[in-house]
């Protein structure tokens, strides 16, 4: 209307995109417990990490084996949240990743993928999530080489993964090695000190 201040002209809403690679349940609880349990096993705790820190963890690795992923990634949620929190000790990289993130709000114009399309906002985020799920990999495949864990089977499979992370269209070879080191290191990992627990994951419950 004349008169109206200025403003960008409104732009029609974008349809719903399906994400570059979708993960089941399971999938998305293993990729967390399996490095969340070698963050608690390293040498930054001094001798064991606080009840505080390990009873979330059993709590998830007790559901995962139940098969009660949404209860398993609940616990590992707050277990991210307790990651953060400063009385803790700063966990090295790549293990910082499992923090939860805390983003400062800023005004839309600063985000500088404010102007992405919402495929391409999904094609980002699923690319910076493999990248990390490489780092994680990386990091706890060198801790568990270095106290006793056998990794000579796994060790090709990261560098596999490494390989095809080249094609970012197409994350489910990817995602197959990289899964192949999360359940190959699930069950032979000791458990964390400090608290009650398995003395190593559980196998996830086979598919019917």
């Amino acid at each position: 209307m004349p008169g109206a201040p200025n403003r960008p002209p409104e732009k029609a809403p974008e349809a719903p995109t399906a994400p570059p690679f979708r993960e089941t349940p399971d999938q998305k609880a293993l990729r967390r417990l399996v490095p969340t349990h070698v963050a608690l096993l390293l040498d930054t705790w001094k001798g064991a990490p606080s009840l505080e820190l390990t009873g979330p963890f059993h709590k998830a690795a007790a559901a995962f084996a139940q098969g009660d992923f949404a209860a398993a990634l609940t616990s590992l949620d707050l277990l991210s949240v307790r990651f953060a929190e400063p009385r803790w000790t700063t966990l090295p990289e790549p293990f910082r990743l499992l923090r939860v993130r805390i983003i400062a709000p800023v005004p839309p114009h600063w985000d500088p993928d404010h102007k992405l399309s919402a495929a391409e906002k999904d094609s980002k985020k699923a690319r910076t999530t493999a990248e990390e799920q490489l780092a994680l990999a990386r990091g706890s495949l060198a801790w568990a080489a270095a106290h006793g864990v056998e990794t000579a089977d796994l060790a090709p499979r990261l560098e596999a993964a490494a390989a095809r992370l080249s094609d970012p269209a197409d994350l489910a070879p990817y995602y197959a090695e990289i899964d192949a080191i999360w359940k190959g290191l699930h069950g032979r990992l000791p458990a964390p000190k400090g608290g009650s627990g398995p003395a190593a994951g559980a196998a996830a419950p086979e598919e019917a």
